[in-house]
């Protein structure tokens, strides 16, 4: 059960601070909704700087003068995998967690979560194989270099994969050695919440790993600019990233962001059009289309624009919209009003900027969707790159159709964005797909599938999709630095008054 105190009909849950369940400084709580029922089915702390300052000070006790900085790597390694046996057992009910407070498919996130150990395992296996380096120095010492951890690291994450975005910071800032604080988005807190009991249970020392819970602004910035914090890791849009980078900037701590998208689908005339039906519906009614790596562009060789699009359209018409705990539904709400709003604007932005409707673009009928935050399935065709639907992230079941010619047409739409995080390429021709993902501006090129992702395959995106990478080895390097030592092995040290 989550750590809660009496609060009447709602649960009202609590942070996690220093080993211990405590109540916000502010004596407030927020509630979080069931995107589902549009009810609120629990109530979550409104933390603030207080709240925060306390977060981070357990945790550079814990780094500083606590058993965990001092712990042998291999003896951490053996905590993250008694976390991993405990999230894998537990994974039923933190997909249920997760499907109430985002609205997302439970069979979608048994799925994910029960693919999140994975990371903890990784990086439970690397953490003691972090090795230095001697180097072959051109002056009388022993050189050598030792990658040591940073000390207090904040994860900041949205509301689409609250736990697993949490996993892809928590995993590997862990396994380096540093302490953690984590601020899930306000309107998914729970998982994170239920994740500290387990936590406790694995055995962290006391202040290793803190959740945090509010509004951004709150209690967010503060854990950014605290004078003891570290390292930034924040995945979320690139308006929200750009500003905590500017915060964190200030006092020059690293980041690592993972932000927003508007990724290139892209149908060549000879591609298997089946598969690549099903990876394009995958690529942008997945969890809703909310996701950072959405294949929100479509773009269809005009050769088979036509009949592509009849076969798309016939597909996501068989997908049936409601209950995201019925395991037949394969659309569920999206996870909050706000977003909701947000994702009908735009579909009002496409029809003003003269795009064709060819599917969805309202609320269902169906009586199984009740109060909830559903959008149809939606497809826009004759779209111009130009236009705001091609160019602005949706973040909800939103395509937008366009067609190119030749191979250098597609890849002069695709990189004609300010992201760069992920490109789909579909094709039976493989000089065409190895020419697309040398030329494609992105971090991620997929060539005849979409959204597969990896703990051992480094994430991140070009231009304005963020800096660093997460996932395999290259994701640990974002929680280590490195210190270079130097042993004289002169006879006598050279009189340093005089020259050559």
């Amino acid at each position: 059960m989550l750590q809660t105190v009496d609060a009447g009909a709602l649960p009202r849950l609590r942070m996690y601070v220093g080993g211990e369940w405590v109540e916000p400084a502010s004596g407030t709580w927020l509630e979080t909704v069931d995107p589902f029922t549009a009810k609120p089915w629990a109530l979550i702390p409104r933390g603030n700087a207080e709240d925060a300052d306390r977060a981070v000070r357990a945790a550079h006790a814990a780094f500083r003068t606590g058993p965990w900085g001092k712990m042998h790597p291999s003896k951490r390694a053996r905590i993250l995998f008694r976390l991993a046996d405990l999230i894998e057992e537990n994974a039923d009910a933190l997909a249920e967690i997760e499907v109430r407070d985002n609205g997302r498919l439970l069979a979608e996130m048994r799925h994910q979560i029960r693919y999140v150990p994975n990371w903890f395992r990784y990086y439970a296996g690397l953490a003691d194989k972090i090795e230095g380096t001697v180097h072959p120095c051109d002056k009388p010492a022993l050189s050598f270099s030792r990658p040591e951890p940073l000390g207090v690291c904040v994860a900041i994450v949205p509301w689409n994969a609250p736990l697993l975005l949490l996993t892809l910071k928590a995993a590997p800032a862990l396994a380096a050695g540093n302490t953690l604080v984590i601020k899930p988005a306000e309107y998914t807190s729970a998982t994170a919440l239920k994740l500290m009991e387990l936590v406790e249970q694995a055995g962290f020392p006391p202040g290793v790993v803190n959740v945090v819970t509010g509004l951004g602004p709150e209690v967010g910035e503060p854990l950014v600019t605290h004078p003891l914090t570290r390292h930034l890791g924040f995945t979320g849009s690139t308006r929200t990233g750009a500003h905590l980078y500017a915060l964190a900037a200030k006092d020059v701590k690293r980041v690592s962001l993972e932000l927003g998208g508007k990724s290139p689908n892209i149908v060549f005339a000879d591609a298997d059009l089946d598969n690549a039906v099903r990876g394009v519906v995958g690529g942008i009614f997945g969890a809703t289309g909310q996701t950072c790596i959405a294949g929100s562009r479509l773009l269809v060789h005009a050769k088979i624009h036509d009949a592509f699009l009849d076969r798309l359209i016939a597909f996501t018409k068989t997908a049936r919209i409601g209950d995201p705990r019925n395991l037949e539904t394969k659309i569920g709400p999206i996870a909050n009003s706000m977003q909701y709003e947000k994702v009908l604007g735009y579909i009002d932005i496409a029809r003003q900027e003269g795009a064709e409707l060819a599917l969805g673009g309202r609320r269902p009928e169906a009586a199984e969707c009740g109060e909830g935050f559903f959008i149809e399935p939606t497809i826009f065709t004759g779209v111009r790159n130009a236009m705001r639907i091609a160019q602005e992230e949706v973040f909800g079941p939103v395509l937008s159709a366009l067609t190119f010619e030749d191979e250098d047409e597609a890849v002069a739409i695709a990189n004609d964005s300010e992201f760069g995080l992920a490109a789909g390429v579909w094709t039976s021709d493989m000089k065409v797909a190895l020419r697309m993902s040398e030329k494609l501006e992105a971090g991620s090129v997929w060539i005849n599938t979409y959204r597969d992702i990896s703990y051992t395959t480094p994430f991140g995106g070009y231009k304005k999709s963020g800096i660093g990478r997460e996932n395999g080895i290259e994701g640990i390097r974002e929680y280590l630095q490195t210190k270079a030592v130097w042993i004289s092995t002169a006879a006598e040290i050279p009189n340093p008054f005089v020259i050559g």
